[in-house]
């Protein structure tokens, strides 16, 4: 029997502890166990997958709904594997360790194809085949927490636990880059270190080509002995230092004096700055590849006008102006918008035009929205783009490329198109950006 570390609730002293057995009957949207109890009942089960016998113990409760952990696995599905990493069961970082890699992307594959038909009610005429790369050490952005614990005499760096109360007592992250993940310890025995240890919230880090950053939240001003600290460590470690005393527009090199940060997209002779908080893809050998799979399905002709919302710092746009498309890009955070135009100006592409909008209020007035195009990409948050499709007018419009970081509104977008609005959805499918996590990220084409 696979036996399971033991876990932190909420409540649990109000629940059952009793430990009971569960057939496993399915994995969840968040890849949790699905089971029933004998009054009909759903469990959502932690550390299980479909066709498991397993012993668990309740965690939580509602009406409609109750929560459990896996204590012991003894039944296995054959598409189970042993977790890499120690911290696995506790780290909510990533939840599908468990889960042989190749079974996990047809896992998300079908919670892409559930969301279409149950929310969109839409069914793609083609599934295109999923987009994969690297498993491990892929991760070049994310944000640790930063915990004092009295009780451990320690402070601890690391992502939230399954409890989110609790900070995960990390010592390493094997999908995080080597760079990071190998130095998590580092990390939580210099802020351990720090007479402001208790005034660190957060630890950022990002990872350009040349250069790894790490923003330091800190809640009180730091000691000359705590800057001298991070600046050694720095050092000592090849990374970049950042400062956060407020905002986000409060962030500030500490050490070296200007550090360089961009990242290249060489099939497109494309390099893109960035600064320490922005938004960049977090994993760079899929983000190429899902460029160039974008960019296939757009199919752009010479001559033509694409219109690229929530462009961000231009990944896709830059691309598509290197390959002669006229581009206009359109992003909600000024400072993104900024820089997209630096590395438009950076890469010699006058084709490529950019415009701050907030794509969820009205458009009325803003001069590209009613300009003409033939081809439109859109990579919104996890919000989708159901309040800019309406306002749109897509007549002429030959293709719409979408891009989502979330199959629950990507499907009700494209029930909007192909129910309300008579596209087709021609094709659709996953890229595992984030891979070992339940994140799926997914591409859509649509054809009048």
């Amino acid at each position: 029997m696979a036996r399971f570390p033991p876990h932190h609730f909420r409540d649990v002293a109000r629940l059952d502890q009793t430990p009971f057995p569960l057939d496993i009957l399915d994995l969840g949207h968040d890849g949790r166990g699905v089971a029933r109890r004998a009054d009909g009942k759903p469990v959502s089960v932690t550390g299980a997958l479909p066709g498991e016998r397993v012993l668990v113990r309740q965690t939580a409760r509602s009406r409609s709904l109750d929560e459990a952990v896996t204590l012991d696995v003894e039944r296995a599905s054959p598409d189970r594997v042993q977790p890499r990493c120690p911290h696995f069961g506790v780290c909510s970082g990533c939840v599908l360790q468990h889960l042989e890699e190749s079974k996990q992307i047809l896992a998300k594959q079908r919670v892409l194809l559930e969301n279409c038909e149950r929310i969109g009610h839409v069914v793609p005429e083609q599934v295109l085949p999923p987009l994969t790369d690297r498993q491990w050490g892929y991760r070049r952005k994310g944000r640790f927490s930063v915990r004092r614990v009295e009780k451990k005499g320690r402070t601890l760096v690391g992502f939230r636990e399954l409890d989110p109360r609790f900070v995960a007592d990390l010592s390493i992250c094997y999908t995080a880059i080597p760079a990071i993940g190998e130095r998590v310890a580092a990390l939580s025995a210099l802020v351990d270190a720090m007479d402001g240890r208790r005034e660190i919230p957060q630890i950022e880090f990002i990872a350009g080509d040349d250069t790894v950053a790490l923003v330091f939240r800190h809640l009180a001003p730091l000691s000359p002995a705590d800057r001298e600290r991070l600046q050694a460590f720095a050092q000592d470690h090849g990374f970049a230092i950042f400062l956060q005393p407020g905002g986000i527009d409060s962030v500030h090199a500490l050490w070296p004096g200007d550090p360089p940060l961009s990242f290249r997209l060489p099939q497109w002779d494309v390099e893109l700055k960035f600064r320490p908080l922005d938004f960049i893809q977090v994993n760079r050998g899929l983000n190429e590849k899902m460029i160039a799979l974008a960019l296939e399905l757009l199919d752009t002709r010479p001559g033509e006008r694409v219109l690229d919302l929530f462009c961000g710092l231009g990944n896709f746009t830059l691309p598509l102006a290197r390959g002669n498309a006229e581009v206009i890009g359109v992003e909600g955070d000024a400072g993104l918008v900024a820089r997209a135009r630096e590395n438009a100006a950076l890469n010699g592409l006058a084709n490529a035009e950019f415009h701050a909008a907030d794509l969820t209020q009205p458009l009325d007035g803003k001069p590209w929205a009613g300009q003409g195009f033939d081809r439109l990409l859109l990579d919104p948050p996890r919000s989708g783009a159901d309040a800019v499709l309406r306002q749109l007018s897509l007549k002429g419009l030959k293709r719409i490329v979408y891009v989502s970081c979330h199959p629950g509104s990507l499907a009700r977008d494209a029930g909007y198109l192909v129910n309300e609005r008579g596209w087709k959805l021609r094709a659709a499918g996953v890229m595992d950006m984030f891979p070992h996590t339940a994140h799926v990220e997914s591409i859509a084409l649509f054809e009048p």
